[in-house]
């Protein structure tokens, strides 16, 4: 893929999506900078990758608390000199059973979602962006979702916070594309995290398999892939947008 050979990337949540897309990214000579709440995970994602012959970083991060960003941010900036792109992925799911509707639902539970998938992207990009203009331009990726538009019954904070990111990434696209500043949303569908897969019962795969459009449900090599492009140099001209990996479940 062209253009991504020695760009600096932050890539903020390593679960199965994130540690996918830092494999995808030293693929290409990406140098990688991994956080991630459980920062042995972000340890061992990167003595993986560099024992490979790649270059990784990685260290515990919380992407809700302000200073947690910064020192990640501050860490990538004197390890390689600036930053070309983030990935913003992290997200908690924990409570998203939880997440019942704005009758029922606990306020803590709504202020949580909040709290680290939404604020957490703001905080990421407050201090991202400016390192992205010192370089003279740059990529944000966020992770969004379909439930941001589709309108459930369930799980409302989960796609109010996910309709924010998108609404952030609209904000930075507009404000700062003249100083080649692009940004960008990925949508995933339903991915086979292994979380996903420890959770869901086989006849719901099968399920969800039967309504979607697609011979097979998503991998999270799928997202990284379409995040590593956006990342790249490849895709200079796409900025704004919400691109859904999604197997065809939602057409748009």
């Amino acid at each position: 893929m062209r253009g991504l050979k020695d760009k600096v990337v932050v890539i903020a949540g390593g679960g199965a999506i994130g540690t996918a897309t830092v494999e995808r990214l030293a693929q290409a000579g990406a140098r990688i900078v991994l956080g991630d709440l459980d920062g042995a995970h972000a340890a061992e994602v990167a003595d993986r990758i560099c024992a490979g012959g790649a270059d990784c970083m990685g260290m515990q991060f919380d992407i809700a608390d302000e200073a947690s960003v910064a020192t990640l941010v501050a860490c990538a900036v004197e390890r390689h000199g600036g930053i070309d792109a983030l990935y913003a992925n992290a997200a908690d799911l924990s409570i998203i059973h939880q997440d019942s509707d704005v009758l029922g639902e606990p306020l803590a539970v709504f202020d949580q979602t909040i709290r680290v998938n939404l604020r957490g992207h703001w905080l990421c990009t407050r201090a991202v962006l400016p390192e992205l203009l010192r370089r003279g331009g740059g990529s944000l990726v966020y992770t969004s979702s379909g439930a941001a538009c589709m309108g459930e019954p369930v799980r409302p904070a989960y796609a109010v916070s996910k309709a924010g990111i998108e609404a952030l990434m609209r904000h930075v696209a507009s404000n700062w594309g003249k100083l080649r500043i692009r940004a960008n949303a990925v949508a995933p569908g339903l991915v086979l995290t292994p979380a996903i897969v420890a959770d869901m019962p086989a006849e719901f795969q099968q399920f969800a398999l039967k309504g979607a459009r697609s011979w097979r449900l998503g991998e999270p090599a799928d997202i990284a892939s379409m995040v590593a492009f956006l990342c790249s140099d490849e895709a200079q001209w796409i900025t704004g947008q919400v691109l859904g990996v999604n197997g065809g479940a939602v057409l748009g």
